[in-house]
């Protein structure tokens, strides 16, 4: 045996010359498989890459990357260096900011903790149960409402609705966060100046259509101020056609 089984690290072989370079090529390997960050997993080309990047090797590479599909192309020492995956590899992805793991010769997303939406289950045929949370902010407040795009997408289980005051709101006395037609149904009277939050918990509540979250003053129309919020809820995904 040459190299070893999971990592393809180079082993001595007995009365071996210059010994250092196959144990330094072992390190090399080593330190990039060892908690690896991936650049991108995007690329068919390759890139001018700088020493000790990595890169996972889309589907269809051209160039010195042809033939590498799924693995994990290293630039080491002005040359691309490649890496073939094993069961069970977990990757970083720096530009998504999400995990990657190779199960059964497929790289899968592992959605990661700091990612927007949270993968709790997933099926064999693609199905999916997610937690999400989605993000606005309504700056330069004017007139007696102030609304979000239709950021809740339709079928969303909606648990909660938080907000924060990150700049005075002027011309109301307070304000409701909710719906057209519920317009406290996240919390009413909240307070207006910087550094004011609140967490709308409600009980669990479906949406049937895209939805905008609504701002509505109070004593008075808005004349300034911002506020982000965030909706935090569980989304459905079918099985893949």
């Amino acid at each position: 045996m040459s190299e070893t089984i999971r990592l393809a690290l180079p082993l001595l072989a007995a009365a071996q010359a210059q010994k250092h370079v196959t144990h330094n090529e072992a390190l090399l390997t080593l330190d990039a498989l060892s908690q690896p960050v991936v650049q991108s997993r995007d690329l068919t080309a390759p890139p001018a890459g700088n020493e000790g990047d990595l890169y996972l090797v889309a589907p269809g590479a051209t160039g010195d990357w042809a033939g590498r599909d799924g693995e994990l192309a290293e630039w080491r020492n002005g040359a691309w260096a490649f890496h073939v995956p094993f069961e069970g590899l977990t990757i970083h992805l720096l530009a998504e900011g999400l995990d990657l793991k190779f199960l059964s010769a497929t790289w899968r997303d592992m959605d990661g903790l700091l990612s927007e939406t949270r993968i709790l289950a997933r099926g064999s045929f693609g199905a999916q149960s997610e937690h999400r949370v989605i993000e606005a902010e309504l700056s330069a407040l004017s007139g007696g409402f102030a609304e979000t795009g239709l950021i809740i997408p339709s079928r969303a289980i909606v648990f909660c609705v938080s907000t924060r005051t990150v700049a005075d709101i002027t011309g109301a006395g307070s304000y409701d966060c909710g719906f057209a037609g519920e317009p406290s149904k996240f919390g009413g009277s909240l307070g207006i100046a910087a550094g004011s939050s609140n967490l709308g918990v409600i009980g669990p509540t479906a949406v049937y259509s895209d939805t905008a979250v609504r701002l509505t003053a109070n004593g008075g129309s808005f004349t300034g101020g911002t506020v982000r919020l965030a909706v935090h809820c569980f989304f459905p995904v079918a099985p893949a056609a």
